[in-house]
């Protein structure tokens, strides 16, 4: 298998794609038809077999020996026009075929000019080009290898292998069609590919040869016509494929131009990835592109796909992953023969179009929309799907009889099924008939069932033939009154119950029939019960009967269960997480275990709390217990406990500070307090590993305390509306790791902790939002560290914006400055306010903003984005424009700046029409 990746890899797998097209039936038959000289494509076969005995040593032999490597790298061009050629031939084949099951009628002047850019084949002109393709290779035969085709050395093998091995070729998904395994050789070493691969990093194509097949980039935010201008010249072009991002935008915009200019007219691309580009359409010309076989516009804004797109006759792949403003698929879609993955997950389609039984040789079809006018047994037809399907619509099918056409039972290879009702229908009966006629085959592994409107579960669910099954969702399956047998299915590891308001009781039918021999639910690891709201008892089996029914379950989830009154199951071994919630009538004991890492409890005051009984707790959530005053000595016991959250506990006045509670939190590494209303400080001492501390929605937090001579190993403090904060510990925060500080809503708080810019060495990220009362930065400024820093709404801050001193950070990159100051800000930046390493600059909220200032902008040499938000006074730009490192403008809600920045008609165009990208008020403009 080595050798044959060795020696195939390259010129080897287009040789492979050559001699399987040359011999395909269809090609065959399409040249007998078109009465071309068949004997052509058998001296070609023959001229390529040739090749191909040269060729293992000769690829072996390029690491070490330039000659060879030359030799190489023309028959490689030879080769890709060969494969050009045949394959532009195999598509006017398929063309053919397609049109003759598909009578053109009445055809647009558009696909008229496709339909010609394909159909030009006169027997003349293409025995000519194919007389000359052999020509051209039969004299790299003659050649052969300048080197008399010796064996390289051990070195040299063992070095093309060990680059081969680290290639994307060797990386890539297993199950991936073959074309993409041959076509994204990107980074293999350059020495290999040569001019044939080219990597844009820099966003600088500096020179792209006419000879490069493979052209792969950087993805950052704002990709420009002009980074992409130079690829025109590589004619011969077959991928165009983002592979990582640079920048930090979550959006990634791709200028239009490139789109409708520069893509349509690389017709020899076998691949397009236009992936998470915030593109809305495709230009009808994308037609051209006759050799495609993967597009890739998931992640995209498309609307709706072109007519065009059912050109593509060799597309194989189609992503349109999370295109969710899609709603419609071209009705000649099924014209896409080739066609074998197709991904629609988190679309927005209301139905499949017609005939798509078509598509024969689909593998990978993520979505089925039954609609008024499709058909569910058009699946019967997909006799090759694996992987998952998501079948929807299924109110439109009529009877069970159509549902059993569609095979369901017979189509072994799928692994995940979700059948789906958009809506219950009064007729029960029938959507009992159509999910009892869907049984899937018995390899499946994964099922979903929701919004089902018969009273009773079909027979095939819960049924021990079932036995690869791992997991099984049931959601919103409002007539049902009872569960199937599912703890009878021996390999069941996840089970969730959702929205069934028809269940009052889990019984054991529940457990289905078992002996001593077979435990029910033997391999369940994972159980969730959610928002059953008419449910009130669960029937635990008896020890004695059935011992340890739940004997692996490693989580438990029984959430918004209003009526339930329990108990809940209280010997499972093997329990490591425990989530209880809005369960207000439920009365239950924790379980006795040994094993239970996680728990929370949220709105079930009838919990005990036992904790002498799961002593392992490491993450603890504990929410609206209105009797909990204080966490002390019932937390004794938790000695591994690293997690803690108290929410919605009005009553608790404190953490104890007696020495019996000094080793208490040893451990605790993430304190959370939010909504205690009672709670007036936290005593920092206690919590020696404290990393993470959130205080958030205490009315009557004053303040923390922090013992002489302790320094905190604090990464992260948040405190979030806490109205009554008055101050810091006197001496400031002595927490050298801190890099994270976040104070919002403390209307009382006048001062930030002092010595910021000596204790806090690490700060990295700073956000004060609506302190009103803070007027200044600390004595000695802040952290040399400083990134990023956000105010809003913090008036007598702002109004102090001359002593910040910010010059002075050389590492602030980030600056959100949104609100009012109490100086009425009418021009800003002043002169020296702000670093020249910025790179992102927000402003926001500032009613008498009128102008921003040249001599506090023009020195931003490093300023990659700037935001400009609600000014409502704001009039023009600088005259002498914004700085020209700027990649991104955004303006929004600028009434009087908006129509002067028109794209060319507007007075202050001139000034920004050198950015790449340009939004106002959420429409893109520029070039």
């Amino acid at each position: 298998m080595a050798a044959t990746l060795v020696g195939g890899a390259f010129l080897g797998g287009a040789f492979n794609v050559l001699l399987d097209r040359l011999s395909s039936p269809e090609l065959i038959k399409f040249f007998r038809g078109r009465k071309l000289d068949e004997s052509l494509l058998k001296k070609l076969k023959l001229t390529l077999l040739e090749l191909n005995k040269v060729l293992n040593d000769a690829e072996e032999k390029q690491i070490t020996d330039r000659a060879v490597k030359a030799w190489l790298d023309e028959l490689k061009d030879a080769v890709y026009h060969a494969e050009d050629l045949v394959d532009e031939i195999g598509t006017e084949a398929l063309r053919s075929k397609v049109e003759a099951e598909y009578p053109r009628g009445k055809q647009s002047f558009q696909d008229s000019l496709i339909s010609t850019f394909t159909g030009l084949f006169d027997r003349g002109g293409m025995n000519s080009k194919l007389e000359k393709m052999i020509g051209m290779l039969d004299h790299f035969v003659k050649a052969k290898d300048p080197k008399n085709n010796k064996t390289v050395e051990e070195e040299g093998y063992e070095c093309f292998r060990e680059l081969l091995s680290r290639s994307f070729f060797q990386r890539s998904n297993a199950n991936a069609p073959s074309y993409v395994m041959h076509d994204l050789v990107h980074d293999l070493a350059q020495y290999v590919m040569g001019d044939f691969c080219h990597r844009l990093e820099d966003g600088n194509p500096h020179g792209i040869s006419e000879k490069v097949r493979y052209f792969s980039f950087a993805h950052s935010g704002s990709d420009s016509f002009e980074k992409f201008k130079e690829i025109r010249e590589a004619k011969y072009l077959r991928t165009f494929l983002p592979i990582d991002y640079k920048y930090y935008y979550s959006e990634k915009r791709l200028d239009k131009k490139v789109v409708d200019e520069i893509l349509p007219g690389l017709t020899r691309l076998r691949l397009l990835s236009l992936l998470e580009y915030e593109i809305e359409e495709l230009p009808y010309s994308i037609g051209n592109l006759i050799h495609l076989r993967f597009l890739d516009l998931s992640h995209t804004k498309i609307r709706e796909l072109p007519k065009s797109v059912c050109k593509l006759y060799n597309l194989e792949t189609l992503l349109l992953f999370r295109c969710d403003l899609l709603t419609t698929l071209p009705a000649d879609l099924v014209k896409l023969i080739s066609l074998r993955r197709l991904d629609l997950r988190e679309t927005k389609l209301k139905e499949m179009p017609m005939n798509m039984s078509r598509l024969k040789d689909l593998q990978q079809l993520t979505n089925f929309i039954v609609g008024k006018c499709t058909s569910i047994n058009e699946l019967g037809e997909f006799h090759c799907l694996r992987g998952s399907i998501s079948i929807s619509g299924l109110q439109n099918v009529k009877s069970g009889h159509d549902a059993l056409e569609a095979k369901m039972s017979e189509k072994k290879h799928l692994e995940k099924l979700a059948l789906e009702w958009d809506s219950t229908i009064e007729d029960s009966q029938n959507e009992r008939d159509v999910l009892e006629k869907l049984e899937p085959h018995t390899n499946l592994k994964h099922l979903e069932i929701k919004n089902y409107g018969g009273t009773r579960f079909p027979t095939w669910l819960g049924d021990q033939s079932f036995w690869k099954m791992v997991s099984l969702c049931l959601e919103n399956c409002e007539n049902c009154f009872f569960l199937p047998p599912l703890g009878q299915m021996p390999s069941l590891k996840e089970l969730t119950i959702k929205r069934m308001p028809g269940i009052t009781s889990v019984g054991h039918e529940f457990y289905g029939e078992s002996d001593s021999s077979r435990k029910p639910f033997q391999s369940l690891e994972i159980l969730r019960f959610v928002k059953m709201s008419g449910w009130v008892d669960w029937c635990i089996l008896d020890a004695r009967e059935f011992a340890r029914e739940f004997s692996r379950l490693q989580k438990l989830e029984v959430i918004e269960c209003p009526k339930l009154v329990g108990p809940l199951p209280t010997n499972l071994p093997s329990l490591a997480d425990l989530s209880i919630k809005d369960c207000p009538e439920l009365v239950s004991s924790l379980p006795d275990t040994t094993s239970l890492r996680e728990l929370s409890l949220i709105e079930c005051q009838g919990m005990q709390l036992e904790w002498q009984g799961v002593p392992s707790v490491e993450k603890l959530y504990i929410s609206s217990f209105t009797s909990v005053k204080e966490f002390g000595s019932e937390l004794v016991t938790l000695k591994n406990l690293k997690e803690l959250t108290v929410d919605r506990c009005p009553s608790l006045l404190y953490f104890p500070l007696s020495e019996e509670m000094s080793h208490c939190y040893t451990s605790l590494e993430n304190l959370t307090v939010s909504k205690c209303e009672s709670l007036k400080s936290l005593p920092l001492g206690l919590f020696p590993q404290l990393w993470s501390l959130r205080i958030e929605d205490c009315l009557n937090f004053e303040t923390l305390l922090i013992p002489d001579g302790v320094e905190l190993n604090l990464t992260l403090l948040s405190i979030y509306h806490c109205n009554n904060m008055l101050s810091f510990p006197c001496g400031g925060l002595p927490a050298p790791n801190l890099s994270s500080l976040y104070l919002q809503c403390c209307a009382k708080l006048k001062a930030l902790p002092e010595q910021m810019h000596t204790l806090l060495p690490s700060l990295g990220d700073l956000v004060l939002s609506d302190c009103p009362e803070i007027e200044s930065f600390p004595e000695g400024g802040l952290p040399s560290e400083l990134g990023d820093l956000v105010i809003r709404n913090c008036k007598k801050l702002v109004g102090g914006r001359r002593d910040w001193g910010l010059q002075t950070l050389p590492s602030l990159e980030i600056l959100n400055l949104y609100g009012e100051s109490e100086d009425a800000l009418e021009s800003f930046p002043e002169e020296g306010l702000l670093p020249a390493t910025l790179r992102c600059l927000e402003l926001g909220n500032m009613p008498n903003l009128e102008s921003l200032n040249k001599r506090g902008l023009q020195h931003l040499s490093s300023l990659e984005t700037m935001d400009i938000g609600n000014c409502p006074q704001l009039q023009s730009l600088p005259e002498e424009g914004l700085p020209t490192s700027l990649v991104r403008l955004t303006i929004w809600d600028c009434p009087l700046l908006k129509p002067r920045c028109r794209r060319e008609e507007g007075e202050d165009w001139h000034k920004i029409s050198h950015i790449p990208f340009i939004d106002i008020d959420g429409k893109a403009i520029g070039e």
